[in-house]
């Protein structure tokens, strides 16, 4: 079986570390590159931890920085659950990896052009430089097999009631994408928050005793602690790696096709994915949004990422 090829696009962030983790040395998936952008932090720290996660795990991919900002919106970031770093949690050694020197909207278009294979695009962050990829050079869309992305719900948000946080920092980024004509597919709050990093979860990885094990369990151990003061959750929502449980095993997931548009009205709403998961619209069914999630599953996948590393 040919393996999958992936641009992982994301703004690290602790979740987005671990979706990292078990893109960079699965069997069946190829890591093309990573891109990034601000979101979780500004683009210069997102970026500095992009490159601390890759020399870390000894992975040879290229880490290209992308758009510092959205589309037409402020910039937001989340040092509530993030901390200042972007990544609080973990000490890496002195940097010596440096940047691609290729813009991530380049680096996105000339891969996906280049490729004989279609490429999937993974988004764990906003999607400004997806989007930005789309509009300047529309003809990746057909070697792009599927988008599969973290952000969104069919229910609640988690910044605003209606709004997730990935889709609030770029909503116009995000409309672009969804109504590009690609395979999109939609893993939001409503399966994200089922896979919570509880204590045991944290107690079986450290045994691992490997250094990826250290690497998981030093990180969410912060993680939690800020989830707690924010939430009041015993163990936070590990969103972003739940894109790379999907490509590994499909069947993790419950999927349903709906018909989606973006809240852009500026109003309460704003960044809202607004799934009509009834069919009310009868209009085209535009994505795939996952429904549900086998939890042991994920855990199991989790696991045998953390094992595969030395």
């Amino acid at each position: 079986m040919k393996k999958r090829k992936i641009i992982l696009d994301c703004d690290p962030g602790h979740d987005d570390a671990i979706a990292i983790l078990l893109a960079g040395n699965h069997p069946d998936i190829e890591l093309l590159g990573i891109t990034i952008e601000s979101g979780n932090q500004t683009l210069a720290k997102t970026g500095f931890n992009a490159l601390n996660i890759v020399q870390y795990l000894g992975l040879n991919v290229p880490v290209c920085l992308g758009s510092p900002e959205p589309l037409i919106k402020e910039v937001e970031v989340c040092p509530a659950i993030h901390g200042e770093s972007g990544l609080d949690g973990f000490d890496f050694d002195p940097l010596i990896r440096d940047f691609d020197s290729r813009h991530a909207v380049t680096f996105i278009i000339d891969t996906i052009l280049n490729s004989i294979q279609p490429v999937t695009v993974v988004t764990t962050g906003p999607m400004t430089n997806l989007a930005l990829a789309l509009k300047l050079e529309p003809k990746i869309k057909l070697k792009i097999d599927e988008i599969v992305l973290m952000g969104g719900s069919y229910t609640n948000g988690n910044v605003t009631p209606a709004a997730e946080f990935n889709i609030l920092c770029d909503p116009e980024a995000a409309h672009i994408v969804f109504t590009s004509g690609c395979i999109v597919k939609l893993f939001g709050l409503d399966v994200t928050r089922k896979v919570l990093v509880l204590p045991e979860i944290i107690t079986r990885m450290e045994k691992i005793n490997n250094s990826a094990s250290l690497f998981f369990t030093k990180l969410m151990k912060v993680f939690n602690e800020n989830q707690k003061k924010v939430f009041g959750f015993e163990g936070g929502p590990l969103h972003d790696p739940v894109t790379l449980a999907y490509l590994i095993d499909p069947k993790i997931v419950s999927m349903l096709k709906v018909h989606c548009d973006i809240d852009l009205s500026r109003g309460t709403s704003y960044g809202r994915t607004n799934c009509d998961i009834f069919d009310y619209l009868k209009l085209p069914k535009n994505i795939e949004i996952a429904v549900s999630i086998d939890v042991k599953k994920y855990w199991d996948i989790i696991e045998e990422g953390i094992k595969r590393y030395t």
